[in-house]
């Protein structure tokens, strides 16, 4: 029980000298079958990883008054075609709601860093343009953001890099997969490959 409390941050090697965390195995170990925890160790690592990342990122972007579902938003407007992108557009590629995205593009637009102007092709629609002075936050932000992201992978080997990304996005597709299933009837609440 004393692993279960131990912080977060309190890491250990096991005997091929990998990394885990003894609190998450051991909280862990009630849901494993058969004792084994790698694979729910391994989401509870990633969920770890991801909210350092955004640590990260939250303070490089709320130092410039951003949140990071905000910066997430200004950075794809800012490679968007010149015309912007919907607001539906902006959620499907940031995998969240439309409501949470109006309520980012007001933030940015209250800051000036995006505006809504009409879609020149339908008139009904809004598209949403990133604008100069969205520009030059990102261009100040970009230094700072490498420069975190060079630190946080700093001794990881780009191959290794490469490999988490491919992991990542391995999980990613069998989520869908599996989404794909039970919105198919699937959801006898067995999941088959």
């Amino acid at each position: 029980m004393n692993d279960v409390q131990k912080s977060s941050d309190e890491l250990a090697r096991d005997e091929r000298g990998l990394l885990y965390n003894p609190g998450a195995r051991a909280s862990m170990s009630a849901f494993a079958l058969d004792g084994d925890t790698l694979a729910l160790e391994a989401v509870a690592a990633l969920r770890s990883a991801l909210q350092a990342v955004d640590r990260l990122r939250a303070r490089g972007a709320g130092n410039r008054g951003l949140s990071t579902g905000a910066l997430d938003v200004l950075m794809r407007l800012g490679v968007a075609p010149d015309e912007g992108m919907t607001v539906g557009e902006l959620a499907r590629a940031g995998g969240v709601s439309s409501r949470n995205v109006t309520g980012l593009v007001d933030t940015l637009e209250g800051d000036g860093l995006a505006a809504r102007v009409p879609d020149r092709q339908d008139r009904r629609a809004v598209r949403v343009q990133i604008t100069p002075q969205g520009r030059t936050w990102l261009d100040d932000f970009r230094l700072p953001a490498r420069r975190a992201m060079e630190s946080l992978f700093r001794g990881v080997e780009p191959d290794d890099v490469a490999a988490l990304r491919h992991l990542c996005l391995s999980l990613v597709e069998n989520q869908r997969r599996v989404e794909r299933y039970l919105e198919g009837g699937g959801a006898t609440g067995r999941v088959v490959g």
